[in-house]
């Protein structure tokens, strides 16, 4: 067997795992597990925001310098509370996001994250720790 069938065959067993992968959209208990003790990394506009869920349902976030530069000046770090309502991951910044609540629907690929907010709103996200 030569280098390029061993390439393709890989190739191919990849693409078929890929197809064959299964999301699971993410509720009750287990999207609070998910995220509890967690970072959960944000992907804004070619940046990833680190959002940190803690047990208490308290959540902190930090920007890093260049992402806080683009942002509308609400700081480059904030914190607020996360709760778990109708099986949506729910998240309420004391600065961040006009101070409004949020839930988004979160449906997990591994550590991929894909989510919904209730506005509409989309995106994807990776979970880390």
């Amino acid at each position: 067997m030569n280098i390029t069938t061993i390439l393709v065959a890989g190739a191919l067993t990849a693409a078929a795992t890929a197809a064959t992968a299964e999301s699971v959209s993410l509720a009750g208990d287990e999207l609070r597990s998910a995220v509890v003790g967690k970072t959960v990394f944000l992907n804004v506009s070619g940046f990833e925001l680190p959002i940190k869920y803690a047990a208490n349902g308290r959540m902190t976030g930090k920007m890093s310098t260049v992402a806080a530069s683009f942002s509308r000046g609400d700081g480059a770090a904030d914190s607020g509370k996360w709760w778990v309502d109708a099986d949506q991951l729910c998240q309420k910044w004391s600065s961040w996001m006009e101070g409004k609540s949020y839930c988004y629907k979160l449906t997990r690929n591994g550590n991929a994250v894909r989510w919904v907010r209730n506005d509409g709103r989309s995106g994807t996200a990776r979970i880390s720790g």
